[in-house]
């Protein structure tokens, strides 16, 4: 598909700079990086949700809208998506870059955390660490407390409404990749850590863009 705006969005863990110098390297792209965190407190996902549209929209951004969550913002992409539905804001596709996919209504982050066995799920718990590596100089990870982690997530139940496609960047998310081929999602692969973004932003680019031009 061509997109008419990307829309980067963070992990809750971090910041946008998870994302580095991916941007730029997303030229001639129109790309929009949403910086969040006033989502500090409760409903923790609410209020992401509520500021992601919130700069989507401040942005001016040209649909088709692709939705690329990194991380953690992974599960959060539906009910971004279903704001831009109710602004009338066509969703081309979303994208999943190293992230958790999408959860059964109900399901919470610890619930999520469990897929990377009870040490992961309980270091998360215990002040966050990320599954395969810790932030490249330059990332800025936020800590959480045990009621961001056990809150449910929300989740459309008419979704997916557009495409969707899946970039793992390293092997800890390669079962969330295998569950993403079993949704029939195009899946893509492109070696350099949870963090390529910021490790290598060209090649991180150049598999997006093919991934997004495949859906």
């Amino acid at each position: 598909m061509e997109p008419g705006t990307l829309v980067l969005l963070h992990s809750p863990l971090t910041t946008a700079s998870a994302w580095g110098a991916l941007p730029e390297a997303l030229g001639p792209y129109d790309v929009v990086v949403p910086e969040i965190t006033d989502d500090d407190r409760p409903p923790y996902a609410g209020r992401y949700v509520a500021r992601a549209a919130l700069e989507i929209t401040r942005a001016g951004v040209r649909p088709p809208v692709v939705l690329v969550g990194h991380g953690g913002a992974g599960p959060l992409l539906p009910p971004v998506g279903a704001a831009q539905r109710a602004a009338h804001r066509l969703v081309g596709a979303y994208v999943f870059v190293d992230a958790e996919l999408p959860p059964p209504a109900g399901s919470s982050r610890l619930d999520q955390a469990g897929a990377f066995g009870p040490e992961f799920a309980e270091a998360l718990k215990d002040g966050g660490r990320f599954p395969d590596e810790e932030p490249q100089a330059g990332v800025t990870a936020r800590r959480r407390d045990d009621e961001f982690f056990a809150e449910p997530l929300p989740m459309p139940q008419d979704w997916p409404d557009a495409p969707c496609g899946y970039l793992r960047t390293s092997d800890a998310y390669e079962r969330q990749a295998a569950q993403a081929r079993m949704r029939g999602w195009t899946v893509a692969a492109n070696p350099g850590g949870h963090f390529a973004a910021v490790t290598d932003p060209r090649a991180t680019a150049r598999a997006l863009t093919e991934l997004i031009a495949s859906l």
